[in-house]
């Protein structure tokens, strides 16, 4: 009788350790074949037939809708270009370049990915709208207050940066070069 107990007390604590380890594969990631450049990183295989199936399951329970691999990218920052986490209490300046792409879009969002609701209704800006530099440049300042120019608003907390490239000419096998996407750079903490 005990060899069963054991046994049974054996399979319960294998199914355990296997449930708690597929919701820790599930939660923390985003699946196989990220493609990273500098503090972006996208999963070109998203929107694609050959998902993997964490990443499958990982967006069935986010509800995300990728792009399709041949409209374009979307690529995610959790850090700014030292490496740090982004943080809502600092302000951030993103510089160009921007890598090759026919439209590009740049929104901040919250931690899980939903965009940050803010009095200004700002929630991302075009390669189309945006104020420009003599020469095409660009910068974007993404804070909590005000920026003149073109700001983002932040609020308290961490935060990402979500860069979409439609109609992108990246190869997707290989890491793009971290040099043609843009820089973020901390500006100062409050």
């Amino acid at each position: 009788m005990t060899n069963y107990l054991k046994a049974f007390a054996a399979m319960i604590a294998g199914l355990l350790i296997g449930f708690a380890m597929t919701a820790v594969s599930l939660g923390l990631g985003r699946g196989f074949g990220a493609l990273a450049a500098g503090p972006w990183t996208a999963w070109p295989r998203h929107g694609a037939a050959d998902i993997d199936p964490y990443a499958r399951a990982m967006l069935a329970r986010t509800g995300e809708a990728p792009l399709g691999r041949d409209q374009g990218l979307a690529f995610i920052a959790r850090a700014d270009s030292s490496g740090a986490t982004l943080d809502g209490r600092c302000a951030y300046r993103i510089t160009d370049p921007a890598p090759a792409a026919r439209y590009w879009t740049l929104a901040v969002a919250t931690t899980s990915g939903t965009l940050i609701d803010n009095p200004a209704r700002r929630y991302a800006f075009t390669s189309a709208e945006i104020l420009r530099r003599e020469g095409g440049g660009f910068a974007i300042d993404a804070a909590e207050e005000a920026h003149p120019g073109n700001w983002l608003p932040t609020r308290r907390g961490p935060f990402l940066l979500i860069l979409r490239l439609y109609d992108t000419s990246l190869d997707t096998e290989v890491a793009p070069d971290p040099s043609t996407f843009p820089k973020i750079i901390k500006l100062g903490c409050a």
